[in-house]
């Protein structure tokens, strides 16, 4: 049975049109098209006018949880305005209610502490022509001994500057460029770095500022294709491995609402976000059947890439992939088969290109659920009885390709309420030229005369939560040992303490104590008399390793601590800013100092995690998928385990065991309590 794929693109009229019938549904291309309509009828639009970026202010918060369906949709859209020739920025504000142009404002670019839109998909060409044109680029490629073809199959990357606080560079459109060439056949130029040439140009001016020439390298002689052509003949040992659900999905979707089991949510999309989620909630059947709130909205809304290298074409290196280029714009359209296994629903997306008009991302966003093994398990005491159950969980997940690498960032909700973030970072390491066997202080071989950069992939979720009500607080969680003595007479003793946080701001995590964080609830207890809560745990890794002192560790302070904790203001969505190109640094130090107390009220935590890389010869010449994940599990949110009522197997029941279903031996398979059978117990499974 082949994998199955619907496709949500919204609610439509009698014409087919998409719209929106809530306030965070996602922007359809009619709404996009009316954006630019109605700032160019305004006179706000020029010849040389781009859309650097467009997202939903979304409404205010009081007002969307007070909303009815039938209500006012509350639908507004800021755009960033991009004068090309000029440079000059603007911000534009249009009510879709009303279709009116609400503001329009200019951005003081030029002044402290800066900050530049997005880069645009068209600005990249403009990279390659003119860094081709350029005589100290051509001279120093001939002196590589590369010919007018080779120049023109040459990979010229544009490339975010950092902020160095250097007169010719602030304040300005600005972007760095490395070369990459392929020799002639070859299909992947992130093999073949063109090593010491770095170019600085003032994208609004169209020229270069700067050339840098470090010196010749040689050019890797290594075979980086990786396609089917170059990997040779499929191996067959694999036999089929099919996922069926004969059935169908256990969600349901109306537009951008989920249903699916006890979550409901719905499934936002943003240009720069990319995947959103908005009023997650929890039915409680244990609490006839009450929906209680979890999360209001959660998404992954920046990143950054820091580069360990101090040789002048990588010193400068620190992507900030949401801020700087969009995951949302370079979102992938997704393939069932390959990308996705199941029974597959499919959400499209939609974003303004530089021009304003409408660009469709179809299948974007991909649902589907997944067998993930045994979720609880017990054999009796008389040795023969045993119970368990399968879990099960649902994914929401995308993917990103911002350059070379490529980014998936997937949410999974589980049966038992738990939820989990993941992402997963593949594709081609950012890699470096020199002689072959050198041992390098921040760079690794990965194949003979090729170096990739130690580097690191930290990622910032924001996580705003409606804990039972929007009366919420944090508490910072240890495990802590106990010296011998009065109260641990035998030494055996440890313990925990829960210490609740007051003021907002960053804190770090310590797995030598175990450290974690819950969020609670001020309104609600349990069962048992306790707050009711959600508890974080991290994977509290390394966070950012540049020095404290770096321009990078301003612009990127969200990856300096673990978890953030805020109180819940209105548009404050970016944890490195609104505009962290070319920022001397904002976000959340701001947010910070401009809370009040959050030991009560709405508030929202800030996770950052991800990993430093030291790239393997193994990651070459395309890289497996390296993960990174945090947890949200229910602890005292819920009054005893709610997956009691699932179906699945017990010795005293009917067989759990399919009878289609082969043993590994070749007889028929056959339920039991002699662990015979080889299938799950669950009626319908999926994979990834």
């Amino acid at each position: 049975m082949k994998p199955d794929a619907t496709h949500t693109h919204g609610a439509r009229d009698s014409h087919g049109t998409e719209t929106p019938t809530h306030p965070l549904d996602r922007l359809t291309p009619d709404e996009i098209t009316r954006v630019r309509d109605l700032l160019d009828q305004a006179g706000h639009l020029q010849e040389d006018t781009r859309f650097a970026q467009q997202i939903q202010v979304e409404p205010p918060k009081a007002k969307m949880l007070e909303w009815k369906a039938g209500e006012p949709l509350m639908r507004r859209v800021v755009s960033t305005l991009l004068d090309r020739d000029t440079g000059r920025v603007r911000e534009a504000v249009v009510d879709l209610d009303s279709d009116e142009v609400v503001s329009v404002d200019t951005l003081p670019t030029d002044k402290a502490p800066y900050g530049q839109p997005q880069y645009l998909f068209e600005e990249y060409e403009d990279v390659d022509q003119i860094v081709k044109a350029d005589e100290r680029w051509r001279d120093a490629m001939t002196k590589r001994g590369f010919d007018e073809a080779a120049m023109e199959r040459a990979l010229v990357v544009p490339l975010a500057p950092g902020q160095f606080g250097e007169p010719d560079e602030v304040g300005k459109r600005m972007m760095r460029s490395l070369t990459f060439c392929p020799p002639e056949g070859r299909r992947n130029p992130w093999s073949y770095p063109v090593e010491g040439l770095v170019v600085l140009l003032n994208v609004t001016e169209r020229k270069i500022v700067k050339f840098w020439d470090e010196g010749i390298k040689p050019l890797p002689d290594v075979d980086g294709d990786y396609d089917h052509e170059a990997s040779g003949e499929r191996r067959t040992t694999l036999k089929p491995l099919e996922i069926t659900q004969p059935e169908g999905p256990s969600f349901a979707v109306e537009g951008s609402h989920v249903r699916w089991e006890n979550w409901d949510f719905r499934v936002g999309f943003s240009m720069r976000e990319g995947l959103v989620l908005n009023q997650l909630t929890w039915r409680d059947d244990d609490n006839g059947g009450e929906v209680r709130p979890v999360l209001h909205r959660a998404s992954v809304p920046e990143m950054v890439v820091p580069y360990g290298d101090t040789s002048e074409c990588r010193r400068w290196i620190s992507y900030f992939d949401a801020g700087e280029y969009h995951l949302g714009k370079n979102a992938n359209s997704l393939e069932i088969g390959c990308d996705c296994l199941g029974v597959i629903h499919y959400f499209d997306g939609h974003v303004a290109a530089d021009t304003g008009e409408p660009m469709s991302i179809p299948r974007v966003i991909c649902m589907h659920e997944e067998d993930y093994g045994v979720l609880w398990k017990h054999r009796e005491l008389d040795g023969e009885t045993q119970h368990s159950r399968r879990s099960r969980r649902l994914v929401i997940s995308y993917f990103a390709t911002v350059g070379n690498y490529d980014y998936g960032f997937f949410w999974y909700l589980y049966l038992d309420g738990t939820i989990q973030l993941e992402t997963k970072a593949t594709g081609l390491v950012f890699a470096g030229a020199n002689e072959p066997g050198l041992d390098l202080p921040h760079a690794t071989e990965m194949a003979p005369g090729l170096y990739a950069p130690v580097h690191q992939h930290i990622f910032c979720a924001r996580l705003d939560f409606d804990l039972d009500g929007t009366d919420n607080f944090v508490e910072e969680v240890d495990i802590k040992r106990m010296p011998m003595g009065e109260g641990n007479k035998w030494g055996n003793a440890f313990t925990w303490t829960e210490n609740r946080i007051t003021e907002a701001g960053g804190y770090l995590g310590d797995n030598t104590v175990g450290r974690s964080w819950k969020i609670g609830s001020n309104q609600r207890k349990n069962a048992v008399g306790k707050p009711t809560k959600y508890h974080l745990i991290p994977e509290a890794r390394t966070t950012l390793l540049n020095a404290d002192e770096s321009t990078v560790a301003a612009r990127a302070s969200f990856a300096t601590k673990h978890l953030w904790v805020t109180e819940y203001k209105d548009g404050e969505l970016f944890p490195a800013g609104m505009y962290p190109n070319q920022h001397t640094g904002g976000g959340l130090p701001e947010f910070v100092k401009d809370s009040g107390p959050v030991d009560s009220g709405d508030i929202v935590v800030w996770h950052s995690f991800g990993l430093t890389h030291l790239p393997r010869p193994e990651d070459w010449p395309i890289m497996p998928v390296d993960y990174s994940s945090m947890w949200l599990k229910p602890s005292g949110f819920l009054d005893r385990n709610p997956t009691l009522n699932l179906p699945g197997g017990s010795s005293d029941a009917p067989s759990c065991c399919d009878t289609n279903v082969s043993r590994t031996d070749g007889k028929p398979s056959e339920g039991g309590a002699d662990g015979s059978c080889q299938c799950g117990c669950s009626t319908s499974e999926s994979g990834e």
